[in-house]
């Protein structure tokens, strides 16, 4: 639906004149188009001045706003402001205000700081969402609504106590089934009332922040918060939609964000859109990996990067500067795996509160003559000439790699059995090596379709939804290939052990009983021999026989030396792998490495340090993006020729390029006749 408007890269982000004197106002004009930029997000924390008490709305300041932006040329992304509330709704309504985790009642301050079941909420973000649509449904310039900011947070008061035993109901119909699922025999916790039952917080069911003595209990509140939020979010969106039908409907997400399901989100937006600001430490496995989630939760369909830092956040404990190039290289890495627009946050940046030192395209000098000006200024010059060659491309990938909240939220608050056990990391294990080697990655869930691909890999599927079984039953038997890891196949969907053995459901398609499961201190390890190279078991050892699986490799140390600690079962025409431990990267990068190649799967372009290669495909073509994320110059020879997107230059089939250090190249290339 936004392709109806768009017709090249989105190129802009989160622009603030109301913070500025309108004198300012004009030369910020002047300095965005010098700078290529197209698009403004507008209105994102404005409810305070858009509602000054509660029955008076002053629009005049965003009038002013709305038609300077559409007279200068700007598209624009119209936030509702639904992020942070007016202080005087604090003072009126205190219904309003959230309670911690550790019951503690919220004053006004800070954002995200509206309970997401406060009747007040609820009404005036609803009311003020109407208002906006129906003033400004007529500006042909509006190319996408932006509901409320970051949603996040959690809330434990009496309001969202009611709703959860609301939902509950809903949910399990009678008590004795939620006495069932939540197995409250244990500890004596059978419940006679549903007015009996509580959040789970400190001040009841959690004895940390992550680790609950029921986890039932936390898993369905986790459900619930997500769901509540969400329920927020889609009252603005079907009330914009009633008004302006025709234009699509997002909000910003956060990657890999524990506290919300995106998966569900994503059925309720248009685009899906999210903010990326990775820490200093992050490798561009980890950030391309968000990449794939966001691209991922749609069913594979493009996305909207809607923020970024053009220079450098002001949140992580030592705030260092993108270095020269690596804003371009992180963006055009964007695209490379999805992304249809490029913005950031922010276009000028603030004089003051906490995000007075977070980087913007025009700094408090307030002149084009910095060197992150003028490289914000190349790229939209090089975006301009990319035109709409890229627009709503795909990925076509052989490999997908599961991941599920529910799992990732069960098994990191259940009581056992290792305090580092952390999903997403084993998870990022296996991208990386995906992503070393150049292979495309979906990242699917519970609900996605298998068809269309070779090889799935669930690393720690701790949780097997029923049904699901079925389907990685189905997939291997018509010949994928089922990777797994240590610890999965323990509990169902509301976290009940699956009696019988471990791995519970996933038993047969493995070929193998876990007995028992050794978890292991921080800097200790076993060790096993891979095709005759030695490797690290860390973390957790299961310790397991075979049922017919082929043991690959054997544990090396320990009373369970001799053990399995990799094997590969053949089920109809598929196998299924199960790695009984955590290894290193040097071992994913081979593993997975050698099934790919068993599978038939071709990486984009031949691996090498630093080099990172993905490819997009639409009506136009297909793409080759290529970047360097090294420090030096890399020498890449290319299977197919193409001309390059941004140079003009063009490559023959075998031909070399030599890609500068944070160089890119996107290749488009030339389809055979």
């Amino acid at each position: 639906m936004i392709y109806n408007k768009i017709k090249k890269i989105l190129y802009g982000g989160d622009y603030n004149p109301e913070q500025w004197p309108k004198e300012i106002w004009k030369e910020d004009m002047r300095l965005l188009k010098e700078a290529h930029i197209d698009t403004l997000t507008l209105n994102v924390f404005s409810w305070a001045a858009l509602q000054p008490s509660e029955e008076e709305y002053d629009f005049s300041r965003l009038d002013e706003i709305m038609d300077m932006v559409k007279e200068n040329g700007f598209q624009v992304c119209l936030a509702t402001s639904t992020g942070a509330h007016p202080a005087w709704m604090a003072k009126k309504y205190p219904d309003i205000l959230r309670r911690d985790f550790n019951g503690m009642k919220r004053k006004f301050g800070g954002r995200h700081n509206s309970c997401p079941n406060s009747p007040t909420y609820r009404k005036y973000s609803l009311r003020l969402a109407q208002k906006l649509a129906r003033r400004y449904k007529d500006y042909d310039n509006i190319i996408a609504w932006h509901i409320s900011n970051e949603y996040g947070g959690e809330c434990y008061c009496e309001n969202c106590e009611k709703a959860f035993r609301v939902w509950l109901k809903k949910k399990y119909k009678t008590l004795e089934e939620l006495n069932r699922v939540w197995n409250t025999a244990f500890w004596g916790h059978t419940f006679y009332d549903w007015e009996e039952i509580v959040l789970p917080n400190l001040l009841s069911e959690h004895f940390e922040e992550n680790r609950s003595q029921f986890q039932g209990i936390t898993l369905d509140y986790k459900r619930f918060n997500s769901e509540s939020i969400l329920e927020c979010c889609r009252l603005e969106y079907e009330a914009i939609k009633k008004i302006t039908p025709h234009i699509p409907i997002t909000t910003n997400l956060m990657g890999f964000y524990k506290g919300l399901d995106y998966k569900m989100w994503a059925k309720y937006l248009d685009v899906v859109s999210w903010d990326n600001y990775p820490a200093n430490e992050d490798s561009p496995a980890m950030i391309a990996m968000s990449h794939d989630l966001m691209r991922g939760i749609k069913g594979g369909q493009p996305f909207l990067l809607m923020e970024q830092t053009p220079s450098v956040t002001n949140w992580l404990p030592y705030n260092a500067l993108k270095r020269p190039g690596v804003m371009r290289l992180w963006s055009y890495q964007a695209v490379a795996h999805g992304a249809d627009a490029v913005m950031f946050f922010q276009m000028r940046r603030t004089v003051g509160a906490c995000e007075k030192l977070h980087g913007a395209v025009i700094d408090h000098v307030g002149t084009n003559q910095t060197r992150v000006y003028r490289e914000v200024q190349a790229l939209g010059a090089e975006l301009e000439k990319i035109g709409q060659e890229t627009l709503g491309a795909v990925t076509e990938a052989k490999v997908a790699l599961y991941f599920d909240w529910d799992n990732w939220w069960a098994a990191e608050c259940s009581a056992g059995p290792s305090c580092e056990l952390k999903y997403k990391e084993e998870v990022l294990n296996y991208y990386e090596a995906f992503h070393s080697l150049n292979i495309p990655v979906d990242i699917v869930g519970p609900e996605d379709d298998l068809g269309s691909y070779k090889v799935l890999a669930a690393p720690l599927l701790y949780m097997t939804k029923t049904g699901y079984d079925e389907k990685i039953r189905k997939f291997t038997q018509n010949g994928g290939i089922f990777i797994t890891t240590f610890f999965s196949g323990i509990v169902d969907e509301h976290d009940l052990v699956i009696l019988g053995g471990y791995p519970g459901r996933l038993r047969d398609i493995l070929g193998i009983w876990v007995e028992e499961e050794d978890a292991l201190p921080s800097g200790t390890e076993n060790s096993f021999v891979y095709r005759g190279t030695r490797y690290p078991a860390r973390l957790i050892c299961d310790l397991l026989h075979s049922e017919g699986a082929e043991v690959l490799s054997t544990y090396e140390s320990d009373f369970y030396a001799g053990m399995p600690a990799v094997t590969v079962n053949h089920f109809g025409k598929g196998r299924g792998y199960y790695v009984a431990a955590r290894s290193g990267k040097a071992f994913y990068r081979k593993f997975l490495g050698d099934i790919c190649e068993e599978a038939g799967i071709q990486p984009v372009i031949l691996p090498q340090e630093g080099l990172e290669a993905a490819e997009r495909k639409n009506e136009n073509g297909r793409f080759l993006f290529l970047l360097n994320h090294g420090n030096r110059e890399l020498e890449v020879k290319v299977r197919e020729g193409g001309k390059d997107l941004i140079s003009g230059e063009a490559y023959s089939p075998g031909g070399r390029i030599f890609l500068e250090a944070k160089g890119v190249r996107i290749l488009k290339i030339e389809e055979k006749i």
